[in-house]
């Protein structure tokens, strides 16, 4: 039998991609994670971990054992809560970007809540910049956003490309200024569309602005205005425009959950989690 400490320890590790941020994450030393981990690889009798000076990766057994170990984890969370009743109290700060908020983050939340009655959660939905933002000022607790391009940051959920959205039977003239639908300023979505447009040397104008996933589509399914969106966001009435239609290709969307780290208490660890495993199972299905 594993021990569920150790456990811990190996998912710190393989979630922050090293040793150092693992210690910071636990409140450990670095030496204290580096034995941990190799108590682990004694107990399962194999290396979980490949190091260098630079980073740490996983091997494969490594990555079926992470698996494990999280379902470990969660099992243990969910017989010590319903067996003692969930003993977290406090109010966990929530960032979220719309892609989230409208979806299936309130089913998680309500289970999250079911499980833990102490805890009050308050959400506040936004452009993933200021979420961040507000995340790094420690105004938020958690953050759940999207990027384009830039540092790396939290947790991957899963990534899709971002793609050009318009009305399915519309025609687009791409000999005038292109007519665009986004999202206010700062946002990933925006930055990542101009910067594709301005390499292809497409002229455009901002057509529409508004701060809605259904505003922008609205727009798009009116045929006023073409809008860069997730290609799950499509939805009926909208298609991809693409290379063929002579725009450029958009890079890929990733969707992030973060946590603030100074002082991370256990309850935003545990909705941390619930919320990647959600994540996994919809990206799996």
């Amino acid at each position: 039998m594993f021990d569920t400490e150790l456990l811990r320890t190996f998912v710190a590790v393989a979630d922050s991609g090293g040793f150092t941020r693992a210690a910071e994450r636990l409140h450990l030393t670095q030496s204290a994670v580096s034995a941990q981990i190799r108590r682990l690889e004694d107990q399962a009798g194999c290396v979980l971990l490949t190091r260098n000076t630079r980073s740490v990766a996983l091997t494969a057994k490594g990555e079926t054992l992470l698996s494990y170990a999280r379902t470990i984890l969660h099992l243990n969370e969910d017989a010590r809560a319903r067996l003692a009743g969930s003993k977290f109290t406090g109010t966990i700060r929530i960032g979220a970007s719309e892609d989230f908020a409208s979806t299936w983050l309130p089913y998680v939340l309500r289970g999250f809540k079911a499980g833990n009655p102490g805890v009050a959660l308050e959400v506040e939905v936004g452009v993933p910049p200021v979420l961040f933002q507000a995340l790094d000022e420690e105004r938020l607790d958690l953050v759940l956003g999207s990027r384009c391009r830039g540092e790396a940051r939290g947790w991957s959920l899963w990534q899709e490309p971002l793609v050009w959205a318009f009305a399915e039977h519309d025609q687009i003239a791409l000999q005038e200024a292109l007519p665009l639908a986004f999202f206010p300023e700062p946002c990933p979505y925006r930055e990542a569309a101009l910067a594709a447009l301005a390499w292809k040397q497409q002229p455009w104008q901002i057509a529409y602005v508004c701060p809605s996933i259904s505003g922008v589509r609205a727009a798009a399914l009116a045929g006023l205005a073409v809008t860069p969106l997730p290609r799950s966001a499509l939805g009926n009435g909208l298609r991809e425009l693409g290379p063929v239609d002579g725009l450029p290709e958009l890079p890929n969307a990733e969707f992030l959950v973060c946590i603030v780290e100074n002082g991370c208490r256990e309850p935003i660890r545990v909705l941390a989690d619930m919320i990647r495993d959600a994540a996994t199972r919809i990206d799996a299905g």
